[in-house]
């Protein structure tokens, strides 16, 4: 059994090919960091350079001849950015590969999608799979639900390839490049404290990355019909402020204040920030979505995942919290702090 694993340089494929090789599966890898080359080489990966936005006929060989399952972790993940490029690395990428990987007889295909698609600027808990928004927050939420169209579709008008798609929410653990080295950045540029919303209450899901590894390796073998989408969390939703306790305060031992400030100010601030980034075209230092995210409860339903995937979470918060802590100090992510 041979496993593709896109996105590979980024914190969930990074993951994903530490358990695949632990497990002795072969794994063929592509990402953007091409760097990363000679290390995965050394371990026994196979890495192929490709552009996923603009896939050939021989890049698509050179990627699926001989997988059995494709984990397509890749994705532009962000809150900022043109439609275009959004489009490219989301929907176009997706559909491409999905193409390919029917063409290439490959069995099993993993998309992973985001939570992000529900997000409209209210209070949620236990959010169903089947909830949609009356318009997307961002052009990241709007093509990742292309994306899944793209799936479906797919899966829809033939019968080889098996896709399942999952939406994770709050990914954090080792070499996670989005969380938590965002809160770690506005920690050290704002001397320890850390501005929030209704003082960091909102009530929010994250998940272990190693959970989410754990989720595809249930997915690939699954009997779901072919297209069908989950919810994946760590099924122990808590507050920012309580979640910031225990990795910042408990486990790393870090000196930090929470200050409260008020979520219209912060919105209308964002606002403007993001009226600069349009000039400047760089990402702004905090968006309307970023700011919404931190003010608005929004918690997955997760029984679908666990009655029709078999997924529970085998790490629980606690524990990823401590092994996210001890990869982070091990890494010297914290001496500066």
């Amino acid at each position: 059994m041979t496993i593709l694993v896109t996105g590979a340089t980024g914190g969930l494929g990074r993951n994903a090919i530490e358990a695949l090789l632990a497990q002795g599966v072969r794994v063929r890898a592509t990402g953007r960091d091409p760097a990363q080359r000679h290390a995965f080489a050394t371990r026994g990966v196979q890495y192929v350079q490709a552009d996923l936005t603009n896939l050939t006929p021989q890049t698509l060989r050179m990627l699926l001849d001989g997988i059995d399952t494709v984990w397509h972790c890749a994705a532009l993940s962000s809150p900022w950015g043109s439609h275009e490029a959004f489009f490219a690395a989301n929907v176009r990428a997706t559909t491409d590969l999905a193409q390919g990987a029917i063409a290439h007889q490959v069995r099993s295909f993993v998309h992973i999608s985001t939570p992000s698609i529900y997000f409209d600027y209210q209070h949620h808990a236990d959010l169903p799979e089947s909830y949609s928004p009356k318009r997307f927050a961002n052009h990241y939420a709007h093509t990742k639900m292309l994306a899944e169209d793209a799936i479906r579709k797919h899966a829809a008008t033939q019968s080889h390839t098996h896709f399942v798609i999952l939406r994770p929410r709050g990914l954090f653990g080792p070499h996670d490049r989005v969380v938590l080295p965002r809160l770690l950045h506005l920690l050290k540029s704002r001397n320890g404290v850390l501005p929030l919303p209704r003082s960091g209450l909102a009530r929010m899901d994250l998940t272990y990355l190693g959970n989410v590894v754990h989720a595809m390796q249930c997915a690939t073998w699954s009997a779901v019909p072919s297209g069908s989408a989950y919810n994946i969390t760590n099924h122990e939703p808590a507050s920012l402020r309580e979640l910031l306790r225990q990795l910042f305060g408990q486990e790393l031992d870090l000196r930090y204040e929470i200050r409260t400030v008020p979520y219209p100010v912060m919105a209308m601030a964002a606002c403007a920030m993001e009226g600069i980034a349009a000039i400047t075209r760089r990402e702004p230092l905090l968006t309307r979505y970023s700011a919404g995210v931190l003010h608005y409860d929004m918690t997955l339903a997760n029984d679908r995942a666990r009655r029709e995937l078999g997924y529970t979470p085998p790490i629980s918060m606690a524990e990823g919290i401590r092994l996210t802590a001890n990869w982070l100090r091990s890494h010297g992510h914290v001496d500066h702090l």
